[in-house]
């Protein structure tokens, strides 16, 4: 499975090269704010989403943007890379756990609108990933000796 192989990504009716190498890098810078907005909530911003009362929402936005982190992790590793489904994960991190995050942060409550359209997202990346896999290898049984 070579690393760099390039998939295209089509924006606008453009094509632009979108390899496993740059998800992966993409998907790690990810998962690193996910740590550390983890743990800035926890403790930097502690008084203050106490204080706004959005300590859950602020955790909620974590929980699942590490979750898709791990998601986006697996996808880029298949041997087949669904790049449609990784899209769907990364627009739902920015969007379900962007808004949650700046609702948290903020308080502003009509930000909470906007949350179900990166949950839309991610059912999207879901579903993808359960019913477009194209690779043959995915149709192949796996047997396991029974010894």
């Amino acid at each position: 499975m070579p690393v760099l192989s390039s998939l295209q990504v089509p924006q606008r009716g453009l094509e632009y090269p979108m390899t496993r190498l740059m998800a992966l890098r993409v998907t790690a810078v990810l998962g690193f704010l996910a740590v550390a907005l983890g743990a800035f909530g926890a403790h930097g911003l502690k008084a203050m989403l106490a204080q706004n009362g959005t300590a859950a929402t602020w955790e909620t936005a974590v929980l699942y943007h590490f979750i898709h982190v791990l998601v986006m992790l697996w996808l880029v590793n298949r041997p087949s890379f669904s790049t449609g489904a990784w899209l769907s994960f990364f627009l739902g991190i920015l969007v379900f756990s962007g808004s949650l995050y700046t609702l948290a942060i903020t308080n502003i409550k009509w930000l909470g609108a906007i949350t179900p359209l990166g949950g839309v997202s991610f059912l999207v990346g879901w579903l993808w990933t359960a019913f477009k896999s194209d690779s043959a290898s995915t149709h192949q049984s796996v047997h396991y000796p029974l010894s």
